[in-house]
């Protein structure tokens, strides 16, 4: 830290820097509880969609057990385009789904077993979610970093900027109060003496 000067000049400095520090940490403390809010909705969203695909996966896997067939689901199917759109959440741009478009191979109705076109509208689910997922994953990911630098400001402005500006307004202060009391003394001292010589004493 740079050593702080006794003037008039660097008091109004430290009361000015104090005074925006003061002005910008309510800003600060507002952004850093809008982005906790929204950490904790993505969370929220992402445990949601992990219910929803498991849910289907079980449901599935008791639906395919129902059949002996052994019938790759996921052949059939594939994932051609992911349209993303960007988002702003406390000046924070973040990718927000939009929609998926797939790829369906032929199906042959005659070679594989009646519920197939079944399966394939369950594993479009599957790919969305898994999709989704991605994309609140990454969203949480830039949200969270910066919650971590916001949060570090509002450290550094209430812990260190704001006690520091105070500390050396009050020094300064108490410098410039002894240094005006001295000039005081000074002038006394002086004019004591100027006394003196005037009358011959």
């Amino acid at each position: 830290m740079p050593k702080v000067k006794f003037t008039k000049n660097e008091l109004k400095a430290q009361r000015d820097a104090l005074r925006r520090y003061k002005r910008y940490l309510p800003t600060l403390e507002l952004k850093k509880m809008q982005l906790q809010i929204e950490v904790r909705k993505i969370d929220h969203l992402i445990s949601e969609k992990k219910k929803e695909e498991n849910q289907i996966w079980e449901g599935l896997n008791a639906w395919i057990r129902l059949f002996s067939e052994d019938v790759d689901i996921g052949s059939y199917i594939k994932v051609k385009d992911v349209k993303r759109s960007i988002g702003n959440i406390a000046g924070v741009n973040i990718p927000v789904f939009d929609s998926v478009e797939y790829e369906r191979s032929p199906v042959d109705y005659f070679a594989t077993p009646p519920w197939v076109d079944d399966g394939i509208a369950v594993m479009e689910r599957l790919l969305k979610i898994r999709i989704e997922l991605t994309i609140y994953e990454r969203q949480r990911e830039l949200l969270s970093e910066e919650l971590r630098v916001t949060s570090q400001r509002v450290n550094l402005f209430e812990k260190v900027k704001i006690p520091e500006c105070a500390e050396n307004i009050r020094q300064i202060r108490i410098y410039l109060a002894d240094e005006q009391t001295a000039a005081v003394v000074r002038a006394k001292i002086a004019k004591g003496k100027f006394q003196e010589v005037k009358t011959g004493s």
